[in-house]
């Protein structure tokens, strides 16, 4: 299991860069975020997205970040510039369930002492979607990019020079 907790999420403020957050989870090989505000929007974009496009991923918001974090069973890991270069730490980190923490703002210090792990993609300032992108890209080997999920009611196949869509019995190319 790979779960992502989305801490500090402002409405509107963030909407869409956790959107992105989310998305870029899902892509990446996570079976699941978690948003500490409460946000029914963010949770029908998401779940739109899963519909349309497959896959199983799970998206709940409003949650209690503390009881996620201290009730997590696997490693935690927080991405921020000032921890530890992620070449420096990849390596340590164990195969399993993870949580991988990831702020809107500026996160409280209990952050970086509930975590296993304190990540740094980069200790230069950057987006989190990117960090979440190249952390899970490291820790799957890769294999966490999904290139098709099943159960979705739209396929896109790759393509060139152009658009191939499937949707359902139907295919479409433009």
């Amino acid at each position: 299991m790979i779960a992502v907790l989305r801490w500090g999420h402002r409405i509107p403020r963030d909407s869409r860069i956790t959107t992105h957050v989310a998305l870029t989870a899902r892509a990446f090989g996570a079976d699941a975020v978690y948003v500490d505000t409460e946000d029914k929007e963010l949770e029908e974009t998401v779940n739109s997205v899963v519909r349309r496009f497959g896959g199983p991923f799970e998206i709940k918001t409003g949650v209690n970040w503390r009881e996620i974090i201290r009730g997590w069973k696997g490693t935690k890991i927080h991405l921020t510039m000032y921890g530890e270069h992620i070449d420096d730490a990849i390596q340590r980190i164990p195969q399993g369930d993870i949580l991988i923490i990831v702020g809107a703002e500026k996160v409280p210090k209990e952050f970086y002492d509930l975590a296993d792990f304190n990540i740094a993609i980069g200790n230069q300032p950057h987006s989190e979607v990117a960090a979440l992108a190249v952390f899970l890209d490291r820790y799957t080997h890769r294999k966490g990019l999904r290139k098709e999920f099943s159960g979705g009611e739209i396929r896109i196949i790759p393509n060139p020079r152009g658009k191939t869509v499937v949707e359902e019995h139907v295919s479409r190319r433009e």
